[in-house]
């Protein structure tokens, strides 16, 4: 398979220091294609799961349906920072003693449906301009609290001595991991700070399906990076599937809307839908008693 033929996704294990676009960037001189996206931002402290998608699955960098995402953190009590990361400057410091029992009665507080401000070192855009450029100008506006949900946050360590622990993190899209432990620590009336972040799970990819970029240069040098591309159907397995016979096949393909009895199902929704050789096809959603495509890739 050449450059120009590969399609799919790879799951790539984030080096901690580089932005997401780093990581693009150095995967088009490894795989010497122009056509890659990726899916889900990680800070440049980050570690972890970075889908990155080649060739057409770059069509689904902003369709994933799973946005589910979990999250190893590190942090620190008795430090605020601006960044509410180590990387940033301090705020403040306090000597106070915090518990282990201290923490976790508060964490109940931090699951679920929750309202979170989003940081001003953050994407988040408002009136037009990104929040981390005015902060970098050393200008913080208000902002509105945004729902967000916590599916699950639990304590796995940490040490009353140096008041440095880790956090289990199990999350949608758009949770903020560092004001989480910043929030933590302001109800505690110390400060908190994360000292590190590991993303185990984005886009229904896990981190032992991950390659690091050495790996991803080794298999590309010795001309294997083909074997691990994950199919582009794999980040929407959450979707009920159809497959078409062969006439079907081609009026699809041909943009002809299909009726249910045609397509071989009744469920209202969005589809994954395989041609009669079981070559993925795309998305399509049944709707008004027509399955009207949502994105193809074939």
């Amino acid at each position: 398979m050449t450059a120009q033929e590969l399609s799919g996704v790879i799951a790539v294990n984030k080096p901690q220091g580089w932005t997401s676009f780093d990581v693009i960037g150095k995967l088009r001189g490894v795989l010497h294609i122009k056509r890659l996206g990726h899916g889900g931002t990680l800070d440049p402290m980050a570690t972890g799961v970075l889908p990155v998608f080649v060739g057409k699955a770059t069509r689904c960098c902003d369709i994933m349906p799973d946005k589910r995402k979990c999250y190893t953190a590190g942090f620190r009590l008795g430090v605020a920072t601006d960044t509410q990361d180590i990387t940033g400057e301090i705020l403040s410091q306090s000597d106070a003693e915090i518990s282990r029992e201290q923490i976790e009665a508060l964490l109940p507080e931090f699951t679920g449906d929750i309202m979170q401000l989003p940081p001003m070192y953050s994407a988040v855009k408002v009136g037009g301009k990104k929040l981390v450029d005015l902060a970098r100008q050393g200008r913080e506006i208000e902002r509105t609290p945004r729902p967000v949900r916590i599916n699950s946050l639990t304590i796995t360590a940490y040490d009353e001595s140096t008041r440095e622990g880790t956090l289990k993190i199990d999350c949608m899209q758009g949770t903020y991991v560092r004001t989480i432990i910043d929030d933590i620590g302001s109800k505690l009336g110390c400060g908190g700070t994360m000292t590190s972040l590991i993303r185990t799970r984005s886009g229904g990819l896990m981190l032992d399906e991950c390659f690091t970029i050495d790996e991803l240069q080794n298999l590309a040098d010795e001309e294997r990076i083909g074997g691990i591309i994950l199919p582009t159907d794999r980040v929407f397995a959450m979707y009920p599937e159809s497959t078409l016979d062969d006439r079907c096949t081609a009026l699809y393909k041909n943009g002809v809307k299909l009726r249910p009895d045609q397509a071989g199902f009744d469920e209202e929704g969005v589809h994954r839908i395989y041609g009669a050789d079981r070559a993925f096809l795309g998305l399509a959603e049944l709707r008004d008693n027509e399955l009207r495509a949502v994105k193809n890739f074939y």
